[in-house]
């Protein structure tokens, strides 16, 4: 099992989600949540849909999230032509996203920093290469 590609990268995978969890754990929102204010922070006036896209989610999915970032008050949306709406963060939003952001820094520095720099290269450059995969085989 040490030597199949897919489980070394679903127990690294594991690992790294756990300690993200970690360290947003007090914002009481999942990653995909933070993941998804964070998107909407860098693309404002953007569409659930291009949300959804961009992180891979599915609209069906996408409801959830959007849904429990406008409870707590860290987006809204306005309609941006008959039925579609646009996002936008809120100024508690924007604080988060800051917060955030510090936060994903130190958790990637953390993984970054056991890993030679050639590594982490290389990873880069390889991880695209597989995840392209599932792009060619919805096509």
């Amino acid at each position: 099992v040490e030597q199949l590609l897919g489980y070394q990268l679903r127990r690294a995978s594991a690992v790294m989600m756990a300690d993200l969890a970690r360290e947003l754990g007090d914002f009481e929102l999942r990653p995909a949540e933070v993941t998804a204010l964070l998107v909407v922070s860098e693309n404002p006036a953007c569409s659930q849909t291009e949300v959804g896209q961009t992180l891979g989610i599915k609209r069906a999915n996408m409801v959830p999230i959007v849904s429990r970032l406008m409870e707590r008050g860290l987006v809204d949306r306005e309609r941006a032509d008959g039925r579609s709406h646009a996002l936008r963060v809120t100024e508690a939003g924007a604080a988060l996203v800051r917060e955030a952001q510090a936060r994903i820094q130190r958790h990637e520095q953390r993984f970054s920093a056991l890993l030679d720099p050639a590594v982490l290269e290389a990873l880069f450059k390889a991880l695209p290469l597989i995840r392209a995969q599932r792009d060619e085989e919805e096509t």
